[in-house]
């Protein structure tokens, strides 16, 4: 895979898809911070019916709070591991009220300090809402960098640092949604959509499928 190659796949990703989102919903930095938090090992869809309930009633630190860890539970227990989901996000309001007043902070340091908030977690969030240019290495995008050969590596960390150092930067903030949506839908685990992929000439899988 060479630096051409990468060019091009990233410049049909976006034409493809010129302004791409997350599909959590959110309307404020508190919101998709939440949202992410809930979403470890959980579905955007499932996280998006929860916070479709909760944040009508509670979308600040404040409000969340005073739902307290049994009141916050009855909105996500539909969500994977809501148990611990609920304790880390009470810890957080109530850090981010103390330590930040009530603002989610714009650095790595500040959000990995608040509780159940990850690498992956704090890259979401500095990229999706506060536009900094980040690789949030989930599943999909772990996979699909090391199918294409854009940026192998054994673990997260080492495909993220690969994917900062070898995306051109005029594609780096949006990247990171980009390769998230064509693993979520066309590089799929089990049997990739190759026959349907925009980028498939220029990837160097070697048991490409057609379908």
């Amino acid at each position: 895979m060479n630096a051409q190659k990468r060019l091009e796949i990233f410049t049909r990703l976006r034409n493809e898809n010129p302004e791409p989102r997350t599909e959590l919903e959110w309307s404020t930095p508190f919101e998709l911070l939440i949202a992410v938090l809930l979403s470890a090992q959980s579905t955007d869809v499932g996280v998006n019916k929860a916070t479709a309930r909760l944040y009508p009633v509670a979308n600040t630190p404040e409000s969340i709070l005073a739902l307290g860890v049994e009141g916050l539970k009855e909105y996500i227990k539909t969500i994977g591991l809501f148990n611990t989901k609920a304790e880390n996000v009470i810890k957080t309001c109530r850090m981010l009220i103390e330590q930040h007043g009530s603002e989610v902070p714009q650095t790595r340091e500040a959000l990995e300090a608040l509780p159940g908030v990850g690498r992956k977690t704090a890259n979401v969030v500095l990229n999706t809402a506060f536009g900094q240019p980040t690789m949030a290495v989930d599943t999909h995008i772990f996979r699909v960098s090391n199918r294409t050969r854009i940026a192998p590596g054994k673990n997260v960390l080492e495909v993220e640092h690969k994917l900062m150092r070898h995306v051109p930067k005029e594609f780096l903030v949006d990247a990171h949604h980009w390769l998230i949506l064509h693993g979520r839908y066309t590089c799929v685990a089990r049997k990739p959509r190759c026959g349907s992929c925009v980028i498939e000439d220029l990837c160097d899988y070697k048991d490409k499928v057609d379908l």
